[in-house]
């Protein structure tokens, strides 16, 4: 007997308290009036000064899901963090992690981290499902911690940094449930975007082919994922973007998402027979001949789909796009933000019952679709999404900070990239309550850090 409805439990976010204006940072680089704000569609992004790293990310994601949810440390058998953002090529960041389960004297926590762009968040979730429905189960819970901080050298690419961690709580009778067979993956080499200087934070990117790469891959995994619907479902009438309610995807710019919901539609299109096509795509007969590779920069084809299909955009997606376009692109968590954003700008009972389809991407490259039906139990539901209250106040109390102000504190980033001795100069007093914070890296590399107050009932 496999365990039952295994998914995500709890869902915690966590993003940086300050932020810069995307519409300032235009001006502030010289760049034309709304490059980043409508080319891109970004309007604020998130930052870390060098307070913190992805160890501190992580260590307040996990501690606040614990709090929030009142689980015991006893209770996770296995956690595992996806980030791309390393400090160290050998420790682990969920050794670092295990701090937070020393007093409880539970040492027996499986998993490691799982590194490949931004699809490390997803391993972990997979390896995490995995787990639970494995001989290996021990009946606890297990965590995936997603986390990183995106940052660009100064020039195009800077304005579609961002940062942030998600942690999810595994395990069964989930609110949350993934569908079991219906996982379509895609992997191969390719040098879109990498890290291969392991001195700087920076990427390597070739734009053009990073956004090929994103949309093949989609194309790939949502054909595997129709024909394994397919399959599951012999007796559906349709197989097709209909299937889903909502649809999430890893969200390097929002405008690449607007075009990737066009892009699914697309291959709908290309996958209807001749009778149907008539009906359901009419006026499109110009494209009956095209072909999925050699459209990917086609405009006309792209266009189309966007504008005549902007209303599936509006009803599936839109919603999911809320903290990437507020905080940007956070790299292993990107997708998962997007979740958080369609449960907290839904009414809960929008929602119960659903199919949520999610695409998840790493260039490099590494891709998965799947998804994840909602439980039918309204209050279930309801008391899951009440705990994410927290998201929308916590996102309008951030602090923004002036472009120059912003440019000043990446040059520190930058300038002390792997130092040590080091004792970062970053504001503690603007982080959120209950945030963790490098404290000091000794001349050994050693990093320790300490956890601002937190507030209970208004009381520090």
């Amino acid at each position: 007997m496999w365990p039952e409805n295994v998914g995500i439990r709890a869902i915690e976010v966590l993003f940086p308290s300050q932020y810069v204006d995307q519409t300032e940072l235009e001006q502030f680089d010289g760049a034309s009036a709304g490059k980043y704000t409508i080319g891109l569609g970004q309007t604020k992004m998130g930052f870390c000064s060098d307070r913190e790293d992805v160890n501190s990310l992580c260590l307040t994601v996990v501690t606040r899901l614990l709090e929030r949810h009142q689980i015991k440390p006893q209770e996770i058998g296995r956690l595992e963090v996806g980030t791309e953002t390393i400090v160290d090529k050998s420790k682990s960041v969920k050794s670092v992690l295990m701090q937070l389960f020393a007093d409880s004297g539970n040492t027996d926590i499986e998993g490691i981290d799982t590194t490949n762009a931004c699809y490390g968040g997803t391993a972990a979730l997979f390896n995490s499902i995995n787990w639970i429905e494995s001989s290996s189960w021990d009946g606890r819970y297990a965590l995936a911690v997603c986390a990183d901080i995106a940052v660009y050298a100064k020039g195009a690419a800077r304005p579609t940094g961002g940062a942030g961690a998600i942690a999810m709580l595994v395990g069964t009778n989930a609110p949350l449930v993934f569908e079991r067979g219906l996982r379509a993956t895609h992997m191969e080499h390719a040098y879109d975007f990498y890290k291969p200087d392991l001195s700087s934070e920076y990427p390597v990117v070739d734009g053009k082919l990073s956004i090929q790469c994103y949309l093949s891959a989609l194309d790939t995994c949502y054909q595997l994922y129709r024909k394994k619907f397919a399959k599951k479902y012999p007796n559906a009438t349709e197989v097709g973007l209909d299937n889903f309610d909502a649809l999430l995807f890893h969200t390097p710019f929002c405008k690449l998402v607007q075009k990737s919901v066009a892009r699914a539609v697309f291959n709908d299109f290309l996958l209807c027979s001749a009778e149907k096509r008539a009906l359901k795509y009419p006026g499109l007969e110009r494209f009956n001949d095209a072909t999925l590779a050699s459209t990917y920069f086609d405009r006309d084809v792209e266009k189309t789909f966007m504008t005549q299909f902007a209303h599936v955009f509006e009803a599936k997606t839109r919603k999911s796009l809320l903290l990437a376009t507020e905080v940007g692109n956070m790299y292993t968590p990107s997708v998962y933000s997007g979740l958080v954003s369609l449960l907290v700008n839904n009414a809960p009972e929008q929602l119960v019952g659903k199919r949520i389809g999610v695409f998840s991407y790493g260039s490099g490259l590494a891709a998965s679709m799947y998804s994840i039906l909602v439980t039918k139990d309204d209050k279930v539901f309801q008391q899951f999404v009440a705990k994410l209250d927290y998201v929308l106040p916590l996102l309008n109390a951030r602090e923004k900070v002036a472009p120059e102000v912003f440019s000043q504190l990446m040059e520190v980033r930058e300038k002390n990239n792997h130092a040590a001795p080091y004792t970062p100069s970053g504001s503690v007093s603007a982080l959120f309550p209950g945030t963790y914070y490098l404290k000091e890296v000794d001349d050994k590399h050693r990093r320790t850090y300490e956890r601002t107050l937190t507030i209970t009932n208004g009381v520090h």
